[in-house]
């Protein structure tokens, strides 16, 4: 029988992502593929240090019937093996992969039955969303460490709310019309579910998941942080709710920074479609942005 990936929860993960490669690509941008490649060929015995998406990748190990990590990248297999030695030092369980040699990576992401794939590379990421795959711009971590040693007890994961978990239908209206429009027509529409955004799918893939444990041994924990409050608040609970989904904690901030709540939230990953919150989160919880899906 083959291997199915249809009742598992599928993460790509670029190798930038999962590892600090920033070094690494930097030889690619200024040398081009023949340096980078002569490079990960000499140092393919040198084991490359956690990147943003390490303390996701490491805490799914705890869920490791439920999920399945394969390692999506523009490298050759002939530049692959450094970040296979590295996943091997850091006992980390992947064991497929992509290796599409320079070719775009959104072509398989069905091909996987992806559910969230994440990259240091932007073009690869917008693919992915205009492709309806949950995506996110991995952000760098200057800011914080990454002990590869950490003892993870629960899966912790926060999103924002418009343009992530739902579209950005109504963050337009914010952006167009200011946010006294904006509050009229949620509290118009309180009882309206909000449409789907990139990272519905997932939430309630994840919402699933929960589902199968006793309260008191949950695996993931969830958070929406978002810079709605009152009254536009009702809408948001009552979409959550429309949707069987339950979120563990939810913050309405109005506008509050959001990255001392996340710290505070201990995240593994935060979710959301704006630099202006992604670029202060990144310095003290592994983060994310997500593109707007693009129009044709």
């Amino acid at each position: 029988m083959p291997f199915r990936l249809d009742d598992k929860l599928v993460i790509g993960v670029s190798s930038r992502a999962l590892f600090d490669l920033e070094a690494e690509n930097e030889i690619f941008e200024k040398g081009g593929l023949e340096e980078y490649s002569a490079y990960q060929i000499a140092h393919e015995k040198d084991i490359l240090s956690p990147g943003t998406a390490f303390p996701l990748v490491r805490a799914l190990q705890r869920l490791s019937d439920m999920t399945e990590i394969i390692i999506m990248s523009k490298n050759s297999a002939d530049t692959s093996l450094r970040i296979f030695n590295s996943i091997e030092h850091y006992k980390l369980d992947i064991s497929r992969a992509a290796l599409v040699g320079g070719a775009s990576i959104s072509s398989y992401l069905g091909a996987f039955k992806t559910d969230l794939f994440l990259s240091a590379n932007e073009d690869d990421v917008q693919e992915a969303i205009d492709a309806g795959v949950a995506s996110g711009i991995i952000c760098s971590h200057d800011g914080f460490s990454l002990d590869p040693s950490d003892d993870i007890e629960q899966i912790r994961i926060a999103f924002d709310g418009d343009a992530v978990i739902f579209s950005d239908e109504s963050e337009r209206i914010y952006k167009e019309k200011g946010l006294q429009a904006f509050a009229e027509h949620e509290q118009a529409n309180a009882r309206k579910p909000l449409p789907e955004g990139p990272f519905a799918k997932l939430l309630k893939t994840l919402a699933l998941i929960q589902q199968k444990f006793p309260k008191e041994e949950v695996p993931i924990r969830t958070a929406l942080v978002t810079a709605r409050n009152a009254p536009a608040h009702e809408r948001v609970v009552r979409t959550l709710r429309a949707w069987n989904v339950r979120i563990d904690e939810v913050f309405f901030l109005g506008g509050i920074e959001k990255s001392e709540v996340l710290k505070a939230f201990g995240a593994n990953i935060f979710f959301d479609d704006q630099s202006v919150h992604t670029e202060p989160a990144s310095k003290v919880v592994p983060s994310a942005r997500v593109p707007y899906k693009q129009t044709k």
